[in-house]
């Protein structure tokens, strides 16, 4: 069966969630609704396989030119098959269409995988913020758009 990419609502993205050991804070629809009240253009996308959700990524735009990259995630089982990845390119084709310039996302030093996912698709550190412990640093990145699908 294969993996259906679509748009999704934030109660599926609650349920992908809490199936992400690694994510300590657990966010309900409330708090989700909350960061994006105030966004005039947001994009929900969910990653499923039959009946099973396996992966989802939130973004907004923030201005004019840049769409922000917020929260987003992969259960375990879909791991390393790609699932990520994809939910990534439809987030940067969609802020191409919207006319933004560049996609900026924030991710820590506990998440590998995912550092190496934004490396991987020509994203450059543009920031960093050091906190303790060390391993809740956040590093910040940026990505024009025009270099979207060029990797």
């Amino acid at each position: 069966m294969s993996v259906t990419y679509r748009l999704g609502t934030l109660a599926e993205c609650v349920q992908v969630v809490e199936q992400i050991t690694e994510f300590a804070h657990k966010e309900t629809v409330e708090s989700l609704s909350a960061r994006l009240a105030e966004k005039d253009r947001s994009l929900i996308q969910i990653a499923q396989q039959g009946e099973h959700l396996l992966g989802f990524k939130i973004g907004y735009q923030i201005d004019s030119s840049t769409f922000y990259s917020w929260f987003g995630g992969v259960t375990p089982l879909a791991r390393k098959k790609g699932v990520a990845q994809k939910l990534l390119d439809i987030q940067e084709a969609w802020a191409l269409e919207q006319g933004c310039k560049q996609l900026k996302v924030k991710s820590r030093n506990q998440f590998p995988a995912m550092l190496s996912l934004l490396i991987k698709n020509g994203y450059i550190i543009e920031n960093y913020e050091k906190k303790e412990p060390l391993i809740d640093s956040r590093i910040h990145f940026v990505k024009p758009l025009e270099q979207c699908h060029k990797n």
